[in-house]
C-alpha cells in the first residue's frame, strides 16, 4: 500500500516534472518555432502577408496587408500597389504552396455552349445521359408538374450524402477575428483538409477581396454628365497587331473558320429566328467587339494631350489563338513576336513614358493564364509576364485573382441589342417564360480530378423529374437552341468550373434568366467586381465544391429547398438590373437608359484614371 501510494504521488507530483525535464531541448526550440510560424501570418507586427502559386499562376503573387494604404469594410488597411505615376509595379516572388484549385487552359468547346431562345419554348429539350455515369444515386421519383406555379418544391432525395448531424461533425467553424465576414473567408475543415490548409486558403481569398474592394472604389457613381476631363484616346496601332490577323481568320485555327465570327463588327451572324439583337457571337471575340465600341464612343478624343484613358487595341487573344491552333501549326514559333513587338512600340509613345503605362488599358479575350507563358510552360504568350505590362490595366474574360491591376469583364453573350427598346422587350418576354425545370445542366464530365462535374451529372440523371442534363460530348451544344432553350426553361442552372474557373454559360444562364448555381468564389464573385454587385446572395446561390466532393452534400436536395419566393426575389434582380449590365451593345447602338457591359467598364476605367491622374 505505501508503495502504490508513493507511485501515485511520483505520478502526480515530482515524477511528472521530472519526466518533463528530459524533454530534448532542440523539441522544445522546435515547438515554439512552430507556434511563432503559424501565428506569423496573423501577427507579425502591421504587416500581413499572403503569397499564392498554383498551376495557373506559374509565378508566386504576394500581397501585404498594413502600413499605410487603402482602408477596406472588413477592417483591415492595404497596401497594394505602388501609387506613384512614375515608377512601374512589380510583384514580389515569395513562394507558397497553392490555395485553391488549379486549372488548365480553357478550350473553345468547353465554354461556348450557350446560344439564345425562340419566342416561346415549343418543344423539350432531349436529355442524353452520359454513359459513364454510375447509379450510385437513387432516383427521384417524385414529380415535379410546374416549377414556377408551385408554392414550394420538395422532393425526397435518397443517395449516398450525409444527414445534417453526420456533416456538423466533418465541419468546424474555425472564428477568426482577422477575417472578414465573407463566407468564403472563414475556414472550414473537413474530411481531406486540415486547419493549416483551410486556413491558408481562407487567408489567401482574403487578400483577393481586399484587392475587389480597391477595384469597386473605382466605380463611377452616376453616369457622366459630359466628357469633359474624360477624354479616351484609341491609339492607330500598325495593322499588324490587330486587323491583319483579322484577315487571316480562316487559317486561326485548323477545325473552325473564324471569318464567320467577325462579320457584323464582330458580333458573328444574325440568328433571325430569335429576333433583333441576336447574332452568334464567340467567345473569344471580346476584343474587336470593344474595338468597334471604342472607336465610336462619344469621349474619343484625337489629341492625346486631352486624353485621361489611353487605349491600345491589340488582339491579344486572337494572336495566341493564331500561334496555338493555325492549320500549319507554324504558329508557335512566333508566339512571343507580336507581345514584344507592341512593348517596343509603346515605350516610343511619349503619353506611355508620362505615367509609365499606369493611364493605359489593354482589353484581352481571353483567361489571364493564357498570357502567362515563361521558360517553363510552353502554352500561351508571355503577355502578361512582361516587366512593361505590369502598370495598364487589363481588361479580361478571367482575371488573374491576385493582380490589382487586372479586372474582369464579360464574356460576349449572343444579345447585342442597338436601343433600350430591345433591352426592355427581352426583358418582358424573359419575366413570362415558364420555367418547367428545376435544375438543369449543360455540360460534360472532366477529366481532371478535382472536377465535380461527374457528381453532379450522377446527381442529376438520378433526379430525372428535378434535374435535366444536356451531355454536351460531341456536337450536342454546338447548336444555340437546346442550350438556350435549357435555360430559358430552368429554375437554376449548374456552373461548376471548367477548365478555367470562369464560364460563358454563365453569363448565358443570366441572359435567359436562369438562376446561376456557383461552386467556386474564382467563378464569379471575384472575377467581375464592376459588373456583378458584392453580395452574391442577389444573383446566385453558392455550394461550396469541397461540400460536394468531401462531405458528400447532394446538390439537388439542397436547391430543392429554396423557396418560391427567394427564387422569384434573384430572377427579378438577375432580369431588371443584371441583365442589362451583362450585354454588349451594338457599336451604333443609342443606350439613354442603361449602361451595358462596355459603358460599365468605360466609365470605370475613367474614374480610375482621374482618381490616380486628377
Amino acid at each position: 500500500m505505501e508503495r502504490k501510494k508513493s507511485e501515485e504521488q511520483c505520478f502526480f507530483d515530482p515524477c511528472l516534472f521530472r519526466n518533463l525535464k528530459r524533454i530534448s531541448t532542440v523539441v522544445c526550440l522546435l515547438l515554439i518555432l512552430f507556434i511563432w510560424c503559424s501565428s506569423t501570418i496573423l501577427i507579425s507586427g502591421s504587416i500581413f502577408h499572403v503569397c499564392v502559386r498554383s498551376r495557373k499562376l506559374n509565378d508566386p503573387n504576394c500581397i501585404s496587408f498594413g502600413g499605410p494604404g487603402i482602408s477596406t469594410n472588413s477592417g483591415f488597411t492595404l497596401s497594394l500597389i505602388n501609387e506613384s505615376s512614375e515608377s512601374p509595379v512589380y510583384q514580389s516572388n515569395t513562394q507558397i504552396n497553392p490555395v485553391f484549385s488549379s486549372v488548365s487552359p480553357s478550350t473553345a468547346a468547353e465554354n461556348n455552349t450557350s446560344f439564345a431562345a425562340e419566342d416561346e419554348i415549343k418543344e423539350d429539350v432531349n436529355i442524353t445521359q452520359n454513359s459513364v455515369v454510375s447509379s450510385s444515386v437513387s432516383p427521384v421519383t417524385t414529380p415535379v408538374s410546374d416549377i414556377g406555379d408551385s408554392p414550394d418544391i420538395r422532393l425526397s432525395v435518397s443517395s449516398k450524402s450525409q444527414t445534417s448531424d453526420e456533416s456538423a461533425e466533418d465541419e468546424l467553424m474555425i472564428p477568426s477575428p482577422a477575417l472578414g465576414d465573407s463566407v468564403f473567408t472563414k475556414p472550414v475543415i473537413r474530411k481531406g483538409i486540415d486547419k493549416a490548409k483551410a486556413e491558408e486558403t481562407a487567408n489567401s481569398r482574403l487578400a483577393v477581396e481586399g484587392q475587389l474592394a480597391i477595384l469597386r472604389s473605382y466605380t463611377a457613381k452616376s453616369k457622366p454628365s459630359s466628357c469633359e476631363g474624360r477624354g479616351i484616346y484609341v491609339y492607330d496601332l500598325p495593322p499588324k497587331f490587330n486587323t491583319d490577323l483579322l484577315a487571316k481568320c480562316n487559317e486561326m485555327m485548323a477545325w473552325i473558320d473564324f471569318c464567320k465570327y467577325f462579320t457584323n463588327e464582330a458580333m458573328g451572324e444574325p440568328i433571325p429566328a430569335l429576333g433583333k439583337g441576336w447574332y452568334n457571337s464567340h467567345q473569344f471575340s471580346l476584343e474587336p467587339i470593344f474595338h468597334n465600341r471604342i472607336l465610336k464612343h462619344p469621349c474619343r478624343v484625337q489629341e492625346a494631350e486631352k486624353a485621361k484613358v489611353f487605349y491600345v487595341p491589340f488582339y491579344g487573344a486572337i494572336d495566341m489563338i493564331r500561334c496555338h491552333f493555325s492549320k500549319d501549326g507554324s504558329g508557335m514559333n512566333d508566339s512571343d513576336v507580336l507581345s514584344k513587338e507592341i512593348v517596343e512600340w509603346l515605350k516610343q509613345q511619349m503619353m506611355w513614358k508620362r505615367n509609365s503605362g499606369l493611364d493605359h488599358v489593354f482589353v484581352l479575350g481571353k483567361i489571364s493564364w493564357d498570357f502567362r507563358r515563361t521558360e517553363n510552360v510552353s502554352w500561351g504568350s508571355p503577355l502578361l509576364e512582361l516587366e512593361e505590362l505590369q502598370n495598364p490595366m487589363k481588361l479580361l474574360i478571367e482575371r488573374q485573382p491576385w493582380n490589382i491591376n487586372e479586372v474582369g469583364v464579360p464574356y460576349p453573350t449572343y444579345f447585342h441589342p442597338r436601343s433600350d427598346e430591345e433591352i426592355i422587350a427581352w426583358q418582358e418576354k424573359t419575366r413570362k417564360l415558364k420555367r418547367k425545370y428545376l435544375i438543369s445542366f449543360a455540360g460534360t464530365p472532366h477529366k481532371r480530378w478535382e472536377s465535380i462535374r461527374s457528381i453532379l451529372i450522377e446527381q442529376c440523371t438520378a433526379a430525372p423529374k428535378a434535374c435535366n442534363f444536356l451531355n454536351c460530348i460531341g456536337e450536342s451544344c454546338v447548336e444555340s437552341a437546346p442550350v438556350e432553350k435549357l435555360f430559358m426553361a430552368t429554375e437554376f442552372c449548374l456552373q461548376p468550373p471548367g477548365d478555367s474557373p470562369t464560364r460563358k454559360s454563365m453569363f448565358d444562364s443570366l441572359i435567359a434568366g436562369c438562376i446561376p448555381v456557383v461552386f467556386d468564389p474564382f467563378t464569379a464573385h471575384y472575377q467581375y467586381p464592376w459588373h456583378f454587385p458584392e453580395d452574391h446572395r442577389k444573383y446566385s446561390v453558392y455550394i461550396d465544391q469541397d461540400e460536394v466532393k468531401l462531405s458528400g452534400v447532394n446538390v439537388i436536395e439542397k436547391l430543392v429547398k429554396i423557396p418560391l419566393k427567394e427564387r422569384q426575389q434573384m430572377r427579378k434582380y438577375i432580369i431588371d438590373e443584371l441583365m442589362p449590365r451583362l450585354v454588349y451593345a451594338q457599336a451604333d447602338a443609342k443606350l439613354e437608359k442603361f449602361e451595358d457591359a462596355f459603358t460599365l467598364a468605360v466609365n470605370n476605367l475613367l474614374e480610375r484614371a482621374i482618381i490616380k491622374f486628377p
